[in-house]
């Protein structure tokens, strides 16, 4: 085995990583006018990242987000061959920005701004799933969500709460 840890031989333990993807071209987001200048930063970094890893069916999805101390975490979709073992960009993110936090400080979240890539070649502001909308609304009900309404491609602040008009709220 390499000093890497990946082997380079031919037999069944061998094992190869496929090569890095190249960098993806696609159209920016144009910065809304109502998008402030820290969720902007947000914007550009989910974007230049996911434009750097993003590999279709592994990494489709990039997630920035701002806490309440200014700092600025981020996460990208791994998918796994099991369905369930996969984790979407604003867990990986959300789990990034706990594990900065100092010990007995609660998690803050400010901000967060998820893309993905389209096929036309662009890059989309996309709303959290389910779930993440749970996780960022069971931590930080009052953040900041960046999305893209379907009605008419405007992308939008709601609060994570907003995003889940029914949610119970559950006492920790």
């Amino acid at each position: 085995m390499s000093a890497t840890g990946i082997g380079t031989g031919t037999g069944p333990q061998a094992r190869t990583q496929a090569a890095p993807a190249p960098a993806v071209p696609a159209t920016s987001v144009a910065v809304p006018a109502s998008m402030s200048a820290p969720d902007a930063e947000l914007l550009a970094v989910a974007q230049k990242m996911l434009g750097r890893v993003w590999r279709e069916g592994r990494h489709e999805v990039a997630t920035a987000l701002r806490t309440a101390d200014g700092a600025l975490h981020t996460g990208v979709h791994v998918e796994g061959s099991c369905r369930r073992s996969s984790v979407c960009a604003e867990g990986v993110a959300l789990g990034t920005a706990r594990g900065a936090c100092p010990a007995g400080e609660p998690l803050t979240v400010v901000s967060v701004v998820s893309v993905q890539i389209k096929p036309a070649g662009r890059f989309r502001v996309i709303a959290p799933c389910g779930v993440c909308r749970e996780l960022i609304s069971d931590y930080s009900p009052e953040a900041t969500v960046w999305v893209t309404r379907p009605d008419d491609d405007e992308v939008v602040p709601m609060t994570a709460l907003d995003l889940l008009p029914e949610k119970s709220r559950r006492a920790w």
